[in-house]
């Protein structure tokens, strides 16, 4: 019996057997991936503008609901870095309110993008779309972090990139040397720590060395106390938001940033995980666990989640391979928020840049970034628009722009490569190529190989019948033509319209199934007749040959 695809993964791996050394396994992956994720959740919500505490019920709540419900074995999810610039924008012109709004409303459209079986249509969003926000968001993250990372203080940093970097730039003098060794020893830790002892997470011993150096020796540098104050050390009563009409209007357009990023990124995820594994994920069952989750996650207080690939890959690295790992990893932050969330007000802020730091620097891709440039100008084109507008404007218009850029490309490209010829000029030349047998006098021919679509029909109306000769015949051979759309077909009805007038008979010859479905429901089939339907181009010429004779 086959699995039903919105079936759960923990309920398939339950219905096939689960073993007592593989709960063992996933136990263990899921302590290390819970301490892992503990900075990255607290840092991530700190960067996103709201409380420390926040990340934590994020990952706690959202990572939950995709253990339970989601579409891959392995999946860990939670807060991440691509979000801080969407949350941050949200919260600084609407509040919190108005992000666990959004966050509402881009749960319920992913769990509808599920159910609608979009999970494979997201993957159809331009590799150069996803590589050029991803590098603006690393970007805009790094930037952000350097206050904290060089211990600068100002009341308010401004939010635009350029404007931001001419403030940094005026506060050098001010540079805090004990912020600046704290986040540079974060940084070499993270980065040498894993030579040492892999198995210990490097992110804990860089919170806990710095942490302790900060304490032992009182150090002149912001912690999450200073700065916060005390950490909520329990979850949240559950509440919806309150938002007004003319707020949740304006909160269509970050919800949709959310639901796209958040299925885009589960669902790259999901697939970098099955590289790990050779397993396969359920994507749309992954996009409903991702909406549930987001749904779930703001009426605890948390933010926007989505699968998290760093964890997920540290989850497979320490032998996780069933939901159970991504439970216990929710677990774990539970107990640290309940036994050890008041010690989390001693962690520098510049520990949590450091980690931000480097996160945003393994998230840049910046090798891929300038690999793209050596591909076609147009991938490079949309590569640097949706960049620039991530970086310049905003991710909600770099996203759009970018996808509708690299589809306008594309429809450039595909019309470049759909070639109308005329094979009685081809006869004519030497060495053509053309068919064996001759045509017929007063019979024409062409062939339109490619996409026949809206792009290409004017380069077809343009060529085929605007010759001098009027031939009683016209024979187009379409077996190269796989596709047609509405507008290709409107074109292809005129010029038959012209040929009438004209006294010409039209012929076409190697009609595939789609086209002909497609003429069929347009009334083409009809007009021309099934008499002037031929499988093949020899045939075709039989027929023009009984035409062109008054047969």
């Amino acid at each position: 019996m086959p699995t039903s695809p919105f079936e759960p993964k923990l309920v398939t791996v339950l219905r096939e057997g689960y073993s007592r050394d593989q709960f063992v396994r996933d136990a263990l992956a899921g302590v290390v991936v819970g301490v892992v994720a503990l900075p990255l959740a607290v840092a991530f919500a700190i960067a996103s503008g709201v409380r420390p505490e926040q990340g934590l019920y994020t990952a706690i709540i959202a990572g939950l609901a995709v253990a339970l419900l989601g579409g891959s074995r392995v999946q860990v999810a939670g807060p991440t870095g691509a979000f801080i610039v969407i949350v941050y924008g949200v919260v600084e012109q609407f509040g919190y309110e108005g992000l666990a709004v959004a966050t509402l409303m881009a749960g319920v459209m992913l769990v509808a993008m599920g159910i609608a079986r979009l999970g494979t249509i997201i993957r159809f969003i331009p590799y150069p779309v996803t590589v050029g926000f991803t590098s603006g968001i690393a970007l805009i993250i790094a930037a952000g972090q350097l206050p904290d990372a060089l211990g600068m203080q100002a009341e308010r940093w401004p939010a635009e990139f350029i404007a931001r970097l001419a403030a940094y730039a005026q506060g050098l003098g001010a540079v805090s040397w004990p912020a600046v060794a704290i986040t540079a020893a974060t940084i070499a830790i993270l980065r040498l720590w894993p030579r040492v002892s892999p198995r210990v997470p490097s992110p804990l011993v860089a919170l806990l060395g710095t942490a302790a150096i900060v304490t032992l020796f009182d150090l002149p540098v912001d912690t999450i106390g200073s700065r916060f104050g005390s950490v909520s050390a329990s979850l949240p009563t559950p509440r919806l938001p309150r938002v007004d009409a003319e707020t949740l209007r304006a909160l269509v357009s970050p919800a949709i940033s959310i639901a796209l990023l958040g299925g885009i990124e589960s669902l790259l995820s999901a697939v970098v995980a099955d590289g790990m594994t050779g397993r396969r994920h359920r994507s749309n069952m992954e996009l409903v666990a991702q909406g549930v989750a987001n749904i779930a996650s703001p009426i605890f207080g948390g933010i926007p989640a989505t699968g998290a690939i760093a964890r997920t890959a540290t989850n497979i690295r320490n032998g996780g391979r069933t939901p159970v790992a991504a439970i216990v990893h929710c677990l774990t932050l539970l107990v640290i928020l309940l036994f050890a969330g008041k010690w989390a007000g001693l962690i520098p802020m510049a520990t949590l840049a450091g980690i931000l730091i480097v996160v945003a620097y393994d998230m840049s891709e910046w090798r891929l970034f300038i690999h793209l440039f050596r591909g076609p100008r147009s991938d490079v084109l949309v590569l640097l628009a949706t960049f620039l507008l991530t970086v310049l404007v905003d991710l909600t218009v770099a996203i759009q722009v970018g996808v509708v850029l690299a589809a306008l490309l594309l429809m450039r490209r595909m019309a470049d490569v759909t070639q109308v010829r005329s094979i009685t000029d081809m006869m004519h030349e030497e060495d053509a190529g053309a068919p064996a047998r001759a045509l017929p006098a007063r019979v024409e021919a062409y062939a339109i190989s490619g996409t026949f679509f809206f792009g290409a029909a004017h380069k077809f109306s343009s060529t085929v019948g605007h010759g001098e000769r009027r031939p009683r015949v016209v024979i187009l051979d379409m077996s190269d033509v796989l596709a047609v759309d509405a507008t290709a077909l409107r074109a292809l009805d005129e010029v038959r319209q012209r040929f009438r007038r004209d006294g010409t008979a039209l012929v076409l010859a190697g009609v595939h199934a789609q086209p002909l479905v497609a003429m069929e429901r347009f009334g083409l089939l009809r007009s021309i007749g099934d008499h002037r339907m031929a499988g093949s181009f020899a045939e075709a010429v039989e027929i023009a040959a009984r035409l062109a004779g008054g047969d």
